[in-house]
């Protein structure tokens, strides 16, 4: 009986040994598919099918910003981007008030297209080992970056009655005014051949075209933006008395013949018009005061005017917040979530005090009447970082992990 007993106990040691073992290696691949799933995931790699559906050399948005819509040359559909999504030959790209859109071309070439612009795709094809890239700016404003160009290719921009071919690293930008029926064309770095009608000129870097009326009015050296010194990004007014704040603004400019400045300041980094507080033009010093700012967050921006009629592209907008001398209570958000879009696309939602603002990437939401709030973001790397803000100047920063929806740290 007692050699039995011991052999049972030893048998029963081994099995038990045995499915422990099992246990612990059942337990690691299960979190090995876990992780790795939700990483595939995140990483947006069982998108629908509208990634493999895009059509051969079509054009790819890869970014967006704000209200950008694109019209189907095929069905005549016009959908609102919320992904990243492709351009065919005939698609309209239309983007309004607060859009920005990046199109990259079969070619490698960057077309960024502004806001208020209507760009249509003429051609994106590739023939023969040879790409060529037909784009024709309706309305607004563009900015076009190539690289290399591959041999037997072309890279041309439709505007007004002009075809501009951009050669191998260059980067131009193109305004189209339907109004005026005039255009505007600077080069930055090297060169284009503009043709309208049977004459083709060749703009080199650093210069500056205007065309209405079936011809190049002007031909000019290219005039920089000018440069914002005061108040500096991110800056801080501090209004003590509560009451609003004077500030004043100054920039630095070079170019020959300039001759006035337009100063625009507004709530929105966009500056649509419900946001605009100063649209002033005609500033001959490099200077502007504007009193009585309650605290909240601005943008301002400046350009330049020459004696000839050129306009410089607008500067980089600073932004600056006027806040209140005294402690501001803590701001509080609860409910984080982290809703993965496409690519580098998300969707951060949460719940705060109803009413304020949340502020992310130069894009701004208000809170609900429940608090509730969302707000799309586009992240490279695995956090972003938002403001909440009040109208009475009270602000909290927030570094959100877009992987756990986990707050990293306050700032």
């Amino acid at each position: 009986m007692e050699n039995k007993y011991r052999k049972f106990y030893v048998d029963w040691w081994k099995i038990r040994r045995s499915t422990l073992y099992g246990l612990a290696l059942l337990i690691v691949l299960s979190a090995g598919s876990y992780f790795g799933v939700r990483y595939a995931m995140q990483s947006d790699w069982f998108s629908p099918a509208d990634i493999g559906s895009i059509p051969k050399d079509a054009a790819r948005i890869i970014s967006f910003e704000g209200d950008v819509r694109i019209t189907r040359a095929a069905t005549r559909e016009t959908i609102v981007i919320t992904r990243e999504t492709y351009a065919a030959a005939g698609d309209t790209i239309q983007t309004q008030s607060d859009g920005r859109a990046t199109v990259q071309m079969t070619d490698g070439s960057v077309f960024s297209v502004r806001p208020n612009s209507t760009v249509v795709i003429r051609d994106n094809s590739s023939l023969f080992g040879g790409r060529n890239v037909r784009v024709s700016l309706d309305d607004g404003q563009m900015n076009v970056r190539t690289d290399d160009q591959p041999e037997n290719s072309e890279n041309v921009v439709e505007m007004m009655d002009s075809e501009t071919r951009l050669r191998s690293q260059t980067d131009a930008s193109f305004s189209a005014d339907q109004r005026s029926n005039g255009g505007e064309i600077r080069i930055s770095r090297g060169s284009v051949d503009t043709t309208i009608g049977s004459q083709t000129t060749t703009l080199s870097e650093n210069e500056y075209a205007a065309i209405g009326q079936g011809k190049i009015t002007s031909r000019e050296k290219l005039l920089g933006a000018p440069s914002p010194r005061t108040p500096a990004n991110a800056a801080q007014v501090l209004d003590n008395l509560g009451s609003g704040v004077s500030v004043a603004f100054s920039w630095d400019a070079e170019g020959i013949g300039i001759v006035s400045y337009h100063i625009q300041v507004a709530r929105s980094p966009y500056f649509s018009p419900d946001s605009m507080l100063v649209d002033r033009g005609q500033v001959t010093a490099r200077e502007f005061r504007l009193s009585g700012l309650t605290p909240g967050t601005y943008y301002w921006r400046i350009k330049s005017m020459a004696r000839s009629g050129q306009t410089s592209d607008w500067s980089e907008p600073p932004k600056f917040n006027v806040v209140r001398g005294s402690a501001s209570p803590t701001i509080e958000v609860t409910g984080w979530g982290v809703e993965p879009v496409g690519g580098t696309v998300y969707i951060v939602s949460g719940r705060t005090a109803p009413g304020l603002l949340v502020r992310t990437q130069g894009r701004e939401v208000y809170a609900g009447a429940d608090g509730t709030f969302r707000i799309q973001v586009s992240s490279p790397t695995n956090q972003i970082s938002l403001e909440m803000g009040d109208d009475r100047g009270n602000r909290a920063g927030f570094v959100l992990s877009l992987r756990t929806a986990q707050v990293l740290r306050r700032f």
